[in-house]
């Protein structure tokens, strides 16, 4: 699709400031809720041997995604339009790191440690990837396979953005819901039919902002029900919770000072670090296999979107260091690991703003937003249903941009039909598998299951005869990544 603002492109300051705050708040709602999410399941683990511990916050989160990205950035020589964000993937192993009522201090440094080895995985893939290129990839990851693997990270995620659309904001003290869904579910369509106005009639700047308008729409529209509730003390038309204002915290809590000054180890601890160390290796490192396939997929589709094959330039071997280093500098910061975020993906889709600078810019607001605790905690009170309704939007351009992928694909030969029909059924039908602490997503199942099934189909078939699209497969262009010849790396 034909981008209002390339790559390379930088969009004047005003709008910069506004297309940043727009990635902000697309990628916000998920990189808040892992912290929210990872608290709540410590807490319970730490409860049960009577350990107090830190919580991990939401400013700390946003800090480490703003430092993780320019990680990225940096790594990918600013060629790459993605923003990083805190990974929901990892959320059983950084539970595990609080396993066994170890102290604050410990359980901090586990979540470093952690990242340090997901890090690790993709630094070692990276460097095979540097030898042997990326060929091997478009031969096991074609079309056929990517487009739907690419559709199925919007659908699976289809039940997140619906679930949302009904609830309002949780309330700080008791995690309840008291507004009405009917009311949450009137925001929510508000936020969305703003949105889709805003993108296919707007004009000019007003058609790159649409979420930011809708976002705003839907929170007035929530705010004026949620006056109403108060004066007249009816909790159904609560649906924001401002409480929330009254508990902020007014800087990060990041995890390496948790880590080293939020206590000291006991001689209990001291004498089974080894096994505990062993323990988070075995949580964290399967798991970083897991989200490198959906790396692959993100960056797939996110070259679909730009038309420029990220996989070669910047190259493979650069996102995922980018993506590896970038997580460990993340969860030094805020204790979650970071991943390539499809929200942030759909966002480029549905403005046209590939612009790496906006990215940039997103990531030091991130990084400046962390400290101003009435911004962030202004971002907290946005209601679940008005969120929902922007993420309807953008996983829905997620699943199409997948789709698109298949347009060129000859659904009539029966090796493709198997290909794409065993993908969608294992994504959609949400099959996944677990190992011990280690979850296979229904994603990366399905892309797993879907590469199995092509390879079967297609024994046998000769190089240079019909590919997976029907037409002779192209010549691949030789790049320095391919070649080994890159000197910058």
């Amino acid at each position: 699709m034909k981008m209002i603002y390339g790559v390379n492109d930088r969009p004047k300051f005003f709008r910069l400031i506004l297309f940043a705050l727009q990635q902000l708040l697309a990628i916000l709602a998920a990189t808040i809720a892992v912290p929210t999410v990872v608290n709540g399941t410590i807490s319970s683990v730490m409860a049960e041997f009577g350990v107090q511990i830190p919580l991990m916050s939401q400013s700390a989160a946003l800090f480490g995604a703003g430092v993780g990205t320019i990680v990225y950035l940096l790594f990918t020589k600013f060629r790459s339009p993605v923003f990083l964000g805190s990974s929901f993937a990892f959320l059983g192993s950084m539970s595990a790191a609080f396993a066994g009522g170890v102290s604050a201090a410990l359980g901090y440094l586990g979540l470093i440690i952690g990242a340090a080895f997901a890090g690790l995985v993709y630094i070692v893939i990276a460097v095979i990837v540097k030898f042997a290129g990326v060929k091997w990839i478009d031969k096991i990851m074609p079309a056929v396979v990517v487009g739907p693997t690419v559709a199925i990270i919007g659908l699976s995620l289809a039940g997140n953005a619906i679930g949302d659309l009904s609830a309002g904001s949780a309330l700080a003290e008791t995690g309840e819901m008291l507004c009405s869904p009917y009311l949450a579910l009137l925001c929510g369509l508000v936020t969305l039919a703003t949105t889709i106005v805003c993108s296919v009639y707007g004009k000019k700047l007003l058609k790159m902002i649409p979420f930011i308008i809708g976002i705003l729409a839907g929170y007035a529209v929530a705010a004026i029900f949620t006056g109403i509730g108060i004066a007249a003390d009816v909790d159904a038309l609560k649906i924001i919770d401002f409480g929330k204002f009254a508990s902020m915290q007014w800087y990060p809590d990041f995890s390496f000072v948790n880590a080293f000054f939020g206590g000291s180890f006991d001689a209990g601890e001291a004498g089974s670090v080894g096994a505990y160390i062993g323990t988070i290796a075995v949580a964290y490192i399967p798991v970083a296999f897991v989200v490198f396939a959906e790396h692959l997929a993100d960056h797939k589709n996110i070259s679909s979107i730009i038309e420029s094959d990220l996989l070669k330039d910047p190259g493979l071997s650069r996102t995922l260091l980018g993506d590896g280093v970038g997580s460990v500098a993340g969860a030094l910061f805020g204790g979650c690991p970071n991943t390539t975020y499809g929200e942030s993906i759909g966002c480029v889709a549905i403005s046209g703003n590939a612009s790496v600078v906006t990215i940039l810019a997103t990531a030091i607001l991130a990084i400046l937003a962390s400290f101003l605790a009435p911004f962030v905690t202004f971002l907290a009170t946005i209601p679940r249903c008005v969120m929902g309704g922007v993420c309807i939007a953008l996983y829905g351009f997620i699943a199409v941009s997948g789709l698109k992928m298949l347009q060129k694909v000859d659904l009539g030969d029966n090796r493709n039909l198997f290909t794409v029909s065993v993908i969608l059924i294992a994504g959609v039908g949400g099959l996944t598998l677990s190992v011990g602490k280690v979850t296979v997503t229904s994603v990366a199942c399905a892309l797993i299951l879907g590469i199995l099934v092509n390879l079967l189909v297609n024994l046998g078939k000769k190089d240079g005869a019909a590919g997976q699209d029907g037409a002779p497969e192209a010549a691949q262009t030789e790049t320095n990544e391919t070649s080994g010849g890159n000197t910058n790396a």
